[in-house]
Parts: structure tokens; sequence; C-alpha cells
């Protein structure tokens, strides 16, 4: 790989002069702006109407759990129809549950959140795997790498900003102008997804797809024994697992925010305070992981071997700042500990998203990819609605934060000893380069 370091002159001329990643990266911006915004209003929502944090773990788990039982079917569509239409179809789809959102006012409703968060998470399983799968289509060798630290820093940016603004929309213009407003940027992604122009290789001589191929687990074998086949891809695939030990942040800054730093301006009420303690910290979330990309991008460069240490090292800045969190005896020290704790994580994802692209053949990445959300996703579910559970019995948030800290040196020493698996001779399969090129030549918008 290209031995430069990432700069931001790199992300510009990305941006600048690929038309096709500009319009998914400007999608990416709208509809996760409106995702955050979203986000903040059904967490207050649910602790205003039912005063428990096994309620947000519940709605966590089922804005992310679906995502594993989807993903064999996810898989094999995204790898056997358009993957810009799979993506498209997802957020009209999205657009219109989000909307359902509105009908849900009183306490004995709640089950229609969850019931509207199930369906919005299925579309989102079809949706992701199909842009990351569609990463290597658009972008040339080292611009992989710069697309995904790209893609993961607005993605940070927009947790930071949308938490932010989410609270105070939601505070000012109350919680349904935040679901009209997500609504809405769902269609405009839609719309920006809809004038990109690229190849698709992996459909070029498939059969038609039919209902039927999605519940025939053959294409799933096939992927499983193509992965099984390097133990370096196995490794790597699991590395989001290790990563998904950080879920119980989804209740430990809830909680955090509401109960234990609430922002208490002028006279708002202990509700909207605890929506503002609670907006602040996912913003220390958003601020971290934006940090943890652009600084590790820029160190490691196009340089394998540092991308496999920085995943070390993020595992290790998440495992401290939790703990660090678990002490800290303020709302600065708090978000200070949050933004060094997902500073790492967001390397993680970037990393081992960008190692899992490069060496995974285009016509298996869909499967691929949906298998790596789906490990993601088991072991955030579980440890969510654990920590929801631990909270309502009474462990303190901060407990809870120092037990994930403790956590996270799990995965870490796992990753180290798979570090040894590159010590050995290469599997006999095309460069990472070539495996970085698509497949029929440069794609139209470069």
């Amino acid at each position: 790989m290209d031995q430069r370091p990432v700069s931001f002159t790199a992300y510009w001329r990305l941006v600048q002069s690929n038309r096709n990643f500009r319009l998914l990266w400007l999608a990416q911006i709208v509809s996760e702006l409106g995702d955050w915004l979203y986000s903040i209003a059904i967490y207050s929502l649910l602790l205003e109407l039912t005063g428990s944090a096994k309620s947000v773990a519940t709605a966590v788990v089922l804005q992310v759990l679906p995502q594993f039982f989807i993903a064999p079917a996810a898989g094999v569509l995204n790898d056997r129809m358009s993957r810009k239409r799979v993506m498209i179809l997802a957020d009209v789809a999205r657009a219109a549950i989000v909307l359902g959102m509105l009908a849900v006012q009183r306490a004995d409703l709640v089950w229609c959140i969850y019931l509207l968060l199930f369906a919005e998470t299925t579309m989102w399983a079809f949706f992701e795997p199909a842009r990351n799968a569609v990463i290597p289509n658009i972008c040339r060798g080292p611009d992989v790498l710069i697309a995904n630290a790209l893609s993961s820093t607005t993605w940070s940016f927009n947790l930071a900003v949308g938490s932010a603004i989410g609270g105070a929309v939601a505070v000012v213009f109350g919680r349904q102008a935040v679901f009209v407003i997500n609504a809405a940027t769902f269609l405009l992604s839609a719309l920006l997804l809809r004038a990109m122009c690229f190849s698709e290789p992996h459909v070029t001589g498939s059969r038609p797809l039919r209902w039927g191929d999605l519940t025939d687990f053959s294409p799933l074998f096939e992927g499983f024994r193509y992965v099984r086949s390097d133990a370096r891809l196995v490794a790597t695939l699991l590395v989001k697992a290790g990563l998904g030990l950080m879920g119980t942040n989804w209740v430990i800054l809830p909680v955090l925010g509401e109960r234990v730093f609430p922002v208490e301006l002028g006279r708002l009420d202990p509700q909207r305070a605890g929506m503002l303690g609670m907006s602040l910290l996912m913003g220390a979330r958003g601020i971290g992981a934006l940090i943890g990309p652009i600084l590790g991008s820029y160190w490691a460069g196009q340089q394998e071997p540092r991308l496999r240490k920085g995943i070390l090292l993020g595992f290790l800045a998440g495992a401290a700042g939790y703990l660090a969190l678990g002490a800290a005896p303020s709302l600065p020290a708090a978000a200070a500990a949050i933004i060094v704790a997902h500073a790492g994580g967001s390397l993680i994802w970037v990393f081992s998203t960008t190692l899992l692209q490069i060496h995974t053949d285009d016509r298996f990445r869909g499967r691929v990819f949906s298998a790596d959300y789906a490990f993601f996703v088991v072991t955030m579910s579980s440890v969510t609605y654990l920590g929801g559970l631990l909270v309502d019995l009474g462990m303190s948030p901060q407990k809870l934060a120092a037990l994930t800290g403790s956590s996270g040196l799990i995965p870490a020493l796992a990753w180290t000893l798979a570090l040894r698996l590159w010590e050995r001779p290469a599997p006999s399969t095309p460069s990472c380069a070539e495996r970085a090129q698509p497949l029929d030549g440069p794609p139209r918008g470069l």
C-alpha cells in the first residue's frame, strides 16, 4: 500500500474529483444528521414515558439486533442485485417508518416505538452493507482508506452536531418536528443516491433474483467457506464483535445525562435539563469518533501493519476511556473520557472496515459485510440489554462504565494474539492493490 499519510488535501481531492463518492457522502451527511436528531428524541421520550433504563436498552437492541437475523438475506440480495437500488429503496422505506413515530404520544403506545424501530433497523441492515460494498467500486486503490476515513469522520461529525442540535430542536420545537425532519433527510438521501452513476460488476451475468433466493442458504455457505479459507480474514471479521462490548454506552450516556449530569439552565424543567445533558454527552462521543479516524489515518497512511496496530491501540483507548468515565466527577471530565474512548472505537471501525474491503473479492463483499455487522450487533445488543437491566437493578451508570472499560481489555488481548497470524506466510491470493481495484476498470464519474 501507499506509504504516504492521509492528509486533509486527500479528503478534499476525493470529494472534489469523484462525483459518485461525493453524492454518496452527501447522502450520508443528510440522513445521519436526521438520525442523531431523532435518536435523542426517542431515548428521552422512552425515559419520560417509562422511567426505565431497560426501555432505552430495548430500543437500542431493536435498532441493531434485527441486523443479525436479516444479514443472510441482506448479504445475498446485495451480492445479486444493484446495491444502488437497494440503498434507494431502503431510504424511502425508512422515511415512511419514521413518520409513524408521530402517532406515539402515550405510555400505552410504547410498543409502537419498538415495532417501528425494528422495521427501520431492518431497512438499515439492507442499506449499510450495500454502502460499504459500493465504496471499492467507486474509489480506486489508496482512495478506499481515504473514503472510509472520511465516511467515519462524517458519521462522527453528524453524531456530535446532530446530538447537540437534536436536544435543542426537541426542547424548542418539540419531538414531532424532529421526526418530520428525519423523514425528510431520508428522502433527500434517496434523491442523491439516484444521481450516482457507476458500474456494478457483481450483477454482470448473474441471473435475476427470485424471492426464493433470500431463503436459499447456499450462497451464505459459499461465503462462509470463502472467509474460513483465510484465518486473517476471519480475525478481521471478528474485530467489530469486540468493539460491540462498548455497546453499553447507549445506556450509560442517556442515563448519565438525565440523572447525573443534567444541564440546569434558566427555568428548564428536569426533563429538558436531562435532555440537554444527554445531548452533550452524546456530542462528546461524536467528537471522539471524529478525532480518531483523522489522527489515525494520518498516522497509518496506507500501511497495512499500522492499520492492524491501530486496531489494538483503539481497543486500549476504549478501555481506558470508560475506566476514566467511571470515576469522572463532573460533566467536563465525563466528556473528556468519552472523547478518548470513542476516538479509539472509531479507529477500530475504520481500520477493520478498510482491511476487509481491500482483502475481500467483490462478489463476496455483500455477504462479508453483512456478517461483519451481524457479529457486531449480537455483541452490542447483548451487552446493551444487560447494561439496562443492571442499571434498573441498582447499578450506577458510573460502575457500569468501569465494567465496560474492564471488559474492553478482552478484545485487546484477543487481537494481540491474532496479530501473530500476519507473521506467517501470506495465503496465495491477489494482492491488496489488485483487490482494491474495480473489476472492470475505472467507474464513470471519477
